[in-house]
C-alpha cells in the first residue's frame, strides 16, 4: 500500500488534518486546505491576515459537452482590505491559478465581513497621579466613612484623573 506509514512511526498534525478537512471543505466550500494555508503566500501579508477565501463557485453546467468554464472565488475582507484587493484582483487570479496548476479561477467576489478574530486590545493604563492630584482626590473622598468604599471612590478618582490629558 502506498502513501501508508509502519505503525508506530509519527505522524505529522498538519498531515492528519488536512486528510480529514480537505474532502469537508471540497464539499462544503469547493476550496482545498491547501488554498487556505497557502493564502497568505498567495496575497502578501498585507491583506492576508484581513482576507480569507471562502468559497468557489462553479458556475452550472447543462451537461458533459458543456466547455469548462472557471470559477469565481468568494473572499470575505474587512474594511480597506477589500479595496486593495480589488485593486489586485488580477494579480491575485494570476497567483491561485499558478499554485492550483490551471485556470481555475476567472473572477473574484468580495464579501465584505470581519474575518479576524476579536482579539481585545489592552485598556491603556492611566498615568501615575502628581502629588497635588492625588490630595485633591483624597480630600474629596475624606468625608465619606465606609473605608472600603472610601479607597473604591479614591481607585475611581485616580482612574480618570489619569486617563486625562495632561
Amino acid at each position: 500500500m502506498a502513501g501508508k506509514r509502519p505503525a508506530g512511526n509519527p505522524v505529522p498534525v498538519s498531515d492528519i488534518a488536512a486528510r480529514l478537512l480537505d474532502p469537508v471543505l471540497r464539499k462544503r466550500s469547493g476550496i482545498s486546505i491547501g488554498l487556505l494555508q497557502s493564502w497568505e503566500e498567495i496575497v502578501g501579508p498585507r491583506l492576508a491576515p484581513r482576507s480569507r477565501p471562502e468559497k468557489l463557485q462553479w458556475p452550472r453546467r447543462a451537461g458533459e459537452d458543456d466547455p469548462f468554464r472557471a470559477a469565481t472565488l468568494v473572499v470575505a475582507c474587512e474594511g480597506l482590505a477589500a479595496l486593495h484587493l480589488q485593486h489586485e484582483t488580477g494579480e491575485v487570479i494570476g497567483r491561485i491559478n499558478a499554485f492550483l496548476g490551471f485556470d481555475a479561477v476567472d473572477r473574484i467576489r468580495i464579501v465584505q465581513k470581519p474575518v479576524s478574530a476579536d482579539v481585545r486590545r489592552e485598556r491603556p493604563r492611566p498615568r501615575a497621579l502628581r502629588p497635588d492630584e492625588t490630595r485633591e482626590v483624597a480630600g474629596k473622598v475624606a468625608s465619606i466613612e465606609d473605608e472600603q468604599l472610601r479607597a473604591a471612590l479614591e481607585r475611581l478618582g485616580a482612574a480618570v484623573i489619569g486617563s486625562r490629558r495632561k
